[in-house]
């Protein structure tokens, strides 16, 4: 009997046949141009000023948050500014009955979210009543782990869904967190399940130093919404326009019950990874940096609602002062909280605290009683 011929794979072909499926969607250039009207998303004028007002003092916070940590007055903080379109953009299609499971670097949604910025202030030190969320914000907070918040918010979304919930879970990490098995196990789950999910990969280029086209082979990172079945797409992360549009037909997908979506929004960390000793001039070039920031989300933004008449220099003074002075209120109420005790540590690992764990509180509790 003669031997059946195997057909060669043409894994060149493959690759190029997955690659091409994922162009960067954009509406707005550099230049705060429109460049693809198709997308342009249904904004009042209302709400284009309000988005703009929410990114402006979103850098504020991070110049603010960045001198006060450099102060002793904060503790961890990781910089946001030259991702404000990516975060606050992709938070505005949010309701507030959507749940939010941020990273690390994603304070400014969770505050827009609703958690008070004193709060934030609390959590960056490291205190007990920084994650002691009101019962109607619909958040968890900010995820150290790499990846765990992509597993958590399976979860969650998969709760919304079968509770019948107008509702969708939204979670955020960047493009190292993409190459973690939580990031992996959490899309497979959620996409399996159908579950009511957005997961959003905030491409900034590094993995603290580990230049993205280092750490993956991946073409894009929205491909890897392939492995789990569930739709992938990539976006500007540097135009507010684009990645709002996304972000809201992401959301009324999911929501209708189509199982989750991938967003990869390409954008880019002005700063450090964090404050805690990241030099980036040690692994990014001036070259780098100049390309980015002639791509600024506020610069681009600025121009197209100024040419509408929507904007001014003077408006966005208005509200840079105004947030300063938010800032300056939030922190002397972070200053103002009570002083944690070893006791309370204690108190917070158990929800029923075992023997030798309850007898050290009541130890601890007698020394700081004098």
């Amino acid at each position: 009997m003669a031997k059946k011929k195997i057909k060669q794979l043409d894994f060149e072909a493959q690759l190029k046949n997955i690659n091409k499926e994922f162009s960067t969607l954009q509406v707005l250039d550099e230049n705060g141009k429109v460049t693809n009207p198709d997308l342009m998303p249904d904004l009042s004028d209302d709400e284009l000023v309000e988005l703009m007002s929410r990114m402006v003092w979103s850098r504020v916070l991070d110049q603010r948050s960045t001198a006060l940590n450099r102060q002793g007055r904060l503790g961890f903080y990781a910089p946001t500014a030259g991702q404000e379109a990516s975060q606050l953009a992709s938070h505005f299609a949010m309701t507030k009955e959507d749940y939010l499971l941020p990273g690390y670097r994603d304070v400014p949604q969770l505050v827009q979210h609703g958690l008070p910025l004193k709060e934030a202030f609390l959590w960056s030190r490291g205190h007990i009543d920084g994650s002691k969320f009101a019962e109607d914000l619909k958040a968890l907070p900010p995820q150290i782990i790499i990846g765990a918040q992509i597993v958590q918010a399976a979860g969650v979304a998969l709760g919304l869904k079968k509770r019948g919930k107008d509702a969708v879970a939204f979670t955020y990490t960047g493009d190292g967190g993409s190459s973690q098995g939580d990031f992996y196990e959490g899309i497979n789950f959620a996409g399996a399940y159908k579950a009511n999910a957005v997961f959003f990969i905030q491409n900034n280029g590094y993995a603290i130093s580990t230049p993205r086209e280092v750490q993956s082979a991946a073409e894009t990172l929205a491909q890897k919404a392939v492995s789990a079945g569930i739709p992938g797409v990539q976006v500007d992360g540097m135009d507010p326009l684009a990645v709002y549009a996304v972000t809201k037909h992401a959301r009324d997908w999911s929501v209708a019950g189509n199982g989750p979506v991938l967003i990869e929004t390409l954008t880019y960390r002005y700063g450090p990874h964090t404050l805690s000793g990241d030099d980036p001039t040690r692994y990014r070039t001036q070259d780098i940096e100049d390309y980015w920031e002639k791509r600024d989300p506020l610069n681009r933004f600025r121009i197209f609602l100024t040419e509408k008449g929507l904007w001014s220099e003077e408006k966005e003074e208005e509200i840079i002062e105004k947030t300063k002075e938010e800032i300056a209120a939030a922190i002397k109420e972070a200053d103002a909280a009570p002083k944690q005790t070893v006791s309370e540590f204690l108190e917070h690992m158990f929800e029923n605290s075992p023997q030798n764990v309850a007898e050290q509180i009541e130890i601890y509790k007698a020394k700081e009683s004098k």
